[in-house]
């Protein structure tokens, strides 16, 4: 055994469970850290990002995309704090991610040391682990705990706290073993004896799948299950692209500004099988705006209900369902595939009918302003590779590309489940560095670009040639909807005064272009994609388009009628977007 640093310890167990990418804000309280990585590892890129949040999102993309823990280092407070959101986003996202906090030195601890705070502490709600490590010679124990920890059951988030002298500290022990994944196994067969009953006895049922971990295998044997009995399947709120969206099985995505007559064909379900994701508020709005927990009946469903997850944690959490079932998605989608069909000839009808309903739903409709948005949506999807990577931000804008853009492969949407608005700048700058082969496009509305958009620099200086579309209606879209329905129409904060973010994109070293009608946009893209460099288009939105199933002009008349007025009429046409979706 040589003698190592800690520092250099921690290098090497990053290497050795294969980290690629380490995101970053340089801080002095692990500089040895990225040092030892930079050193000993060149293979292993370090990237500088511009703020923690950023750094931290970046770390969440990359366990979202991969299923490998994204990995980032921050300094003590206010470093960690800038963090939080990010932690807080891969949590709620089921996202494996370890981040690496450096802490003041062990003799100053519990002193309130300069920019020192008890990270166990303020880490612990929204993670699956908080670990402080003490002494140099046990980093590779907790640093494979940390990866077993953030990977094993419903992924997440692990702080590794690192007092700066234990990087310092020298010790001879021995390196670790790559982490592996705990596997929950598969269903038992008179579990899945048991699905298929439930099934037969059934004349509407319906397929949810949703969560993180889907491989390819587990994605084509949930399809051919539902494609060979005629089963309809619907996503869970942003994780579309787990079913292609081609086949005459899919239905749309459940969540926040669902399909209303998807809602209701659910409703009149009597057998629901839900794989791999949560029966949260998200996944069970009913109607309106978060109004979560309505779509099934409580305590138990009207359905009869199998829930399958490969953690114990969130089965009859809320909801009391007929069979719980701990597997591994994929492990349950194969035997699932494995059975004889059931053929009943009224599942076919009664899926055709849903599926129908998907056609009318992303069949581009009328759009307010010089920009037809449905359309954008349609050519886009039609001009870009299979495998092109959309990261979406949050925000009543964000319903036009979750309405109307179509996903054909497994891996190809990134989007924050936790609402964190600023999500998408970091994470598609981390999924062109993660992937550089692939196209990465990035849909970002005004208000969130401003909270995030100093990563472009980041793009710049790693050369992550992503195309950034910036939906620039000069509003927080979701605040300003709720203004109309519930303030009478008051405004208060959610006008925008915006920079020329064209000519912030030149100023950061990108390609920019500003597009105001929709003639103008395909060829802007084209130059955008061809630049070589990373690349921004801001689209000027007419603020009447807040949302996909109405505009401003549309909740001002309605306001206007229940309060017994004439019609509003052309009001609205000054308003504008940006926010959480409704």
């Amino acid at each position: 055994m040589s003698t190592r640093t800690g520092a250099q310890v921690l290098a090497d167990e990053l290497a050795l469970n294969g980290t690629e990418l380490v995101y970053h804000v340089p801080g002095e309280s692990f500089l040895l850290a990225l040092d030892a990585v930079s050193t000993r590892h060149p293979d292993i890129r370090t990237i500088a990002c511009r703020h923690e949040n950023g750094a931290a999102q970046m770390a969440e993309a990359h366990g979202k995309l991969t299923g490998r823990p994204g990995v980032a280092f921050v300094t003590r407070s206010p470093g960690a704090t800038n963090a939080v959101n990010g932690v807080h986003t891969a949590y709620q996202d089921s996202s494996p991610m370890i981040l690496v906090v450096g802490q003041v030195r062990r003799s100053i601890l519990e002193r309130e040391a300069f920019m020192s705070y008890d990270f166990r502490t303020m880490f612990a709600p929204m993670t699956k682990w908080v670990g402080q490590i003490d002494a140099a010679e046990r980093i590779p124990e907790l640093v494979q705990r940390a990866w077993a920890t953030a990977t094993e059951g419903r992924p997440g988030p692990v702080v590794l706290v690192v007092p700066e002298d234990v990087l310092e500290e020298t010790t001879a022990v021995l390196s670790g073993r790559p982490a592996s994944r705990t596997s929950a196994g598969g269903p038992t067969a008179s579990q899945i004896e048991e699905v298929r009953a439930h099934l037969e006895a059934s004349e509407h049922p319906l397929v949810v799948v949703g969560g993180s971990g889907w491989t390819d295998r587990g994605r084509g044997a949930i399809q051919d299950f539902a494609t060979k009995n005629g089963v309809p399947v619907v996503t869970t709120f942003r994780r579309r692209d787990i079913i292609d969206h081609r086949l005459d099985c899919y239905a749309g995505e459940i969540g926040i500004g669902s399909n209303p007559a998807l809602l209701d064909h659910i409703r009149s379900s009597d057998f629901v099988l839900v794989v791999n994701d949560a029966l949260n508020d998200v996944n069970t709005i009913g109607a309106g705006y978060m109004e979560g927990f309505t779509l099934f009946a409580l305590p138990h469903p009207q359905q009869r209900v199998v829930h399958v997850l490969p953690y114990g944690e969130d089965l009859n959490r809320v909801f009391q369902v007929d069979l719980a079932i701990v597997s591994e998605a994929e492990e349950f989608a194969v035997a699932l595939a494995g059975l004889p069909a059931v053929g009943k000839p009224g599942h076919a009808e009664w899926t055709a009918r849903l599926r129908a309903t998907q056609v009318a739903e992303s069949t581009p409709g009328p759009c307010p302003g010089p920009i037809d948005l449905p359309g954008v949506m349609t050519w886009l999807r039609e001009r870009l590779p299979e495998d092109a990577i959309v990261v979406n931000d949050v925000g009543a804008f964000a319903t036009w590309s979750q309405r109307y853009f179509s996903h054909s492969r497994l891996h190809t949407q990134l989007g924050p489940i936790s609402g964190s608005m600023g999500y998408s700048v970091p994470a598609a700058v981390s999924a062109k560095l993660t992937h550089p082969e692939r196209t990465v496009v990035n849909f970002v509305g005004d208000g969130c670009f401003q909270m995030s958009g100093e990563e472009i620099a980041t793009a710049a200086q790693y050369g992550a040639n992503v195309v950034i579309i910036v939906f620039n209606n000069g509003l927080y879209g979701t605040i300003r909807i709720h203004e109309e329905n519930r303030l009478e129409g008051r405004a208060n904060g959610t006008d925008l005064g915006n920079p020329d973010f064209r000519a912030l994109a030149q100023a950061h070293g990108l390609h920019g272009e500003r597009v105001e009608r929709t003639e103008d946009f395909a060829p802007a893209f084209e130059r955008a994609l061809a630049a070589g460099r990373p690349a921004l288009i801001e689209m000027i939105v007419d603020p009447d388009a807040v949302h996909t199933r109405y505009s401003l002009s549309d909740l001002q008349a309605r306001r206007a009628a229940r309060a017994g007025q004439p019609e509003a009429g052309e009001a609205g046409a000054g308003a504008g977007s940006a926010g959480d979706d409704s």
